[in-house]
Parts: structure tokens; C-alpha cells; sequence
């Protein structure tokens, strides 16, 4: 028999009415490497998946409620449950159910009979690429938190992550950007000033005007950032706006002096979003400014060469006919957000303030 390697005793969900089959599945899984459960209908399946985290899934496709491409389609919508890999099994000979089933989200199919040798391989390798993609999730997510942190740190302004993040995939959508890079962009929201983690706090939280030498310290935040993020290969779209969203249409901005469209898309999308946050929302020096004020700055900006005229243009026209679009909806929330809270709560970060 082929023995799983495996770090911890995997659960494994089997759905599957007929008796001998899934008898058959939970035999050949009877290993320490393997902590098996069986239910009968698709109904059982949505229970017991809410109250326990498994970590693959042998799905029958024919089951007496309904078919086992509705219970994928249910997975997939579960936001806990996202990276659970479908292993579906089935004696069918029609080849129309293999695509019904990955198009639903199944990850892996199997036809019975199968050896079970055949069995266990398919499902060491559902486990394992969903625990490295766990690990690759939980890595993201840790980053994101120190980001807000940073943020907290610098800025003591609430949402602002939450704000860009999310203005950036509005504009992203309205300039109809590929699902990539409206990705690159919601990340790059939270994730553009992770760098000033390595800049001394005399420096960063100087309350007055920083001095020259001061100031090119300051500069480094975003090659500090970009080097932080590039240890992970799905944080790639992520870096030019980490790198250049301090650069300027007319090469004025730092730290490169790149001009127009040597700066990269998504971090001229991602600056004309920042700069409408910092000027639409209270900062400890400032007051929030009306959007008919935003807009007049944009324009005089664009006039004095810092800023993409055509994309000024596109931003000044949601501000003006959609701006409830930027607004921070009230149930906005990714992953870090939790992380981040929980370190709030310790109690922490107010007794450094």
C-alpha cells in the first residue's frame, strides 16, 4: 500500500449513498495518515461542512437529493471553504459530466473502479496543495496585518487600507482592468507603504517638516516595501505599485523620476486613489475636503503635469457621477482585517500611542 506523507491526520469528507462504495472509500483511507467521515445527501454534506474544517472531499455525482455539481457550486460560494479541494467519483461512462463538475469547482475526478492506490495518490495531492495554498493564504494575510499596523502607526487614520483597497478595484472596474490586476490593485491598497516598517520612527513620526537627509530616508519606504513583498511569487502585479506610486506624470516624484507612461499602469490607478483619500477624509492636519474642491485640485494638478491626464479625467468623472462607488461599503472586510483587530484588542497599540 501506498503510504501518505502527510503532517497531520488529514479529514477526509466522503458523500456517498450507496453503502459498499463508501465502505470501500473509508477502508482504503483506513490509515493514521486519515480521519474519515461519511455522510449520505447533499443536505448532510452542507452540515456537517459548516461545523467541520476538512480537508478534501470524495464526492458521488449521482446522490438521491440532487447532484454532486450543486454541492461544488455551494462550496465555492463559502468563503471559509474556498480552498477545500472536490474530488468527485463516479461510474458514469458520459463524458458530459467531467466538465459540469470542474466548471462547478471540483479540483479532481476519479471513475470507478479505481485502484486504491490510485485513491490515495489523488488525495495526498489534494491535501498537500491545499495546505501549501493555506500556508501561502496565511503568509498574505500576516503580511496585510503588519501592513496595517505600519498604517495605524503612521497615518491613526481607521479605515484608510479598507478605503483604497477598494476605490482602486472601483476604478480598476471602470477602466476595465483584467481580474489580475484588479487583484494587484485591492492588494496594493493595503500593501503600498509596508516599506515605512523600516524607517526610524524619529524620522517617521516627525511631527514637523522632515529635513533634506531626513526626507531621503523617507524616499526608501517604497524600495524597502517592494523588497518585503517580493518573497512571495503572487505578490509579483503587486510590486509596481508598492515601487512607483510616488513617481509623477512629469518625473518629479521619487524615487526613480519616471516619466508618463514609464510609470506603470496600475500605479498611476492606484495614486490618483490615494490622493483622493487623503484629501476626502479628516488626517490629523487636515480636514476633509468636498469632492467639488478634490476635483478642482485634480484638474490643477493635471495642468501642472504631475498627474495622467486621461486617467485624471476617467477618475474626476466617477467622483462626480458615481461617488457613492468609493464609499467604503459597511460590510467591506478582508482577511487581515480579523488579524489586525485582534492585535487592536490586545490593547497594544494604545498604549503605544
Amino acid at each position: 500500500m501506498l503510504q501518505p506523507m502527510l503532517l497531520r491526520p488529514a479529514k477526509v469528507l466522503i458523500v456517498e449513498d450507496d453503502c459498499n462504495q463508501s465502505q470501500l472509500e473509508s477502508d482504503i483511507l483506513d490509515l493514521p495518515e486519515y480521519q474519515v467521515t461519511i455522510v449520505e445527501t447533499i443536505e448532510d454534506a452542507f452540515d456537517i461542512l459548516l461545523k467541520i474544517q476538512f480537508d478534501v472531499v470524495l464526492l458521488d455525482f449521482h446522490l438521491p437529493d440532487r447532484n454532486g455539481d450543486d454541492l461544488c457550486r455551494w462550496i465555492r460560494l463559502q468563503s471559509d471553504l474556498s480552498l477545500l479541494p472536490i474530488i468527485i467519483v463516479t461510474g458514469s461512462d458520459s463524458f458530459s459530466t467531467l466538465p459540469i463538475c470542474m466548471d462547478a469547482g471540483a479540483t479532481d475526478f476519479i471513475r470507478k473502479p479505481f485502484h486504491p492506490i490510485e485513491l490515495i495518490s489523488r488525495v495526498n495531492s489534494a491535501i498537500r496543495f491545499k495546505r501549501i495554498t493555506e500556508n501561502l493564504d496565511s503568509a498574505q494575510s500576516l503580511l496585510f496585518a503588519i501592513a496595517r499596523l505600519v498604517e495605524a502607526k503612521d497615518e491613526i487614520t481607521g479605515d484608510h487600507c479598507s478605503r483604497l483597497a477598494h476605490g482602486c478595484v472601483v476604478f480598476g472596474k471602470a477602466l476595465g482592468l483584467d481580474d489580475e490586476s484588479l487583484v494587484a490593485l485591492e492588494r496594493g491598497g493595503i500593501l503600498h507603504d509596508i516599506g515605512k516598517l523600516g524607517i526610524p520612527d524619529h524620522i517617521l513620526l516627525k511631527p514637523g517638516k522632515l529635513t533634506k537627509d531626513e526626507w531621503d530616508v523617507m524616499k526608501q519606504h517604497v524600495a524597502i516595501g517592494e523588497k518585503l513583498c517580493s518573497g512571495l511569487l503572487t505578490m509579483k502585479p503587486v510590486l509596481p505599485i508598492i515601487h512607483f506610486h510616488h513617481e509623477r506624470w512629469d518625473g518629479g516624484g521619487y524615487l526613480y523620476g519616471l516619466k508618463g507612461e514609464e510609470i506603470p499602469l496600475l500605479a498611476r490607478v492606484f495614486q490618483l486613489v490615494d490622493i483622493y483619500d487623503a484629501l476626502a477624509n479628516d488626517r490629523p492636519y487636515k480636514k476633509a475636503l468636498a469632492n467639488g474642491k478634490i476635483i478642482e485640485i485634480f484638474k490643477q494638478e493635471v495642468a501642472k503635469g504631475w498627474r495622467d491626464p486621461e486617467l485624471t479625467a476617467a477618475f474626476i468623472h466617477i467622483i462626480q457621477d458615481s461617488p457613492k462607488e468609493l464609499e467604503l461599503p459597511a460590510d467591506y472586510q478582508d482577511k487581515s482585517v480579523a488579524v489586525f483587530d485582534d492585535i487592536v484588542n490586545t490593547g497594544v497599540l494604545q498604549a503605544l500611542g
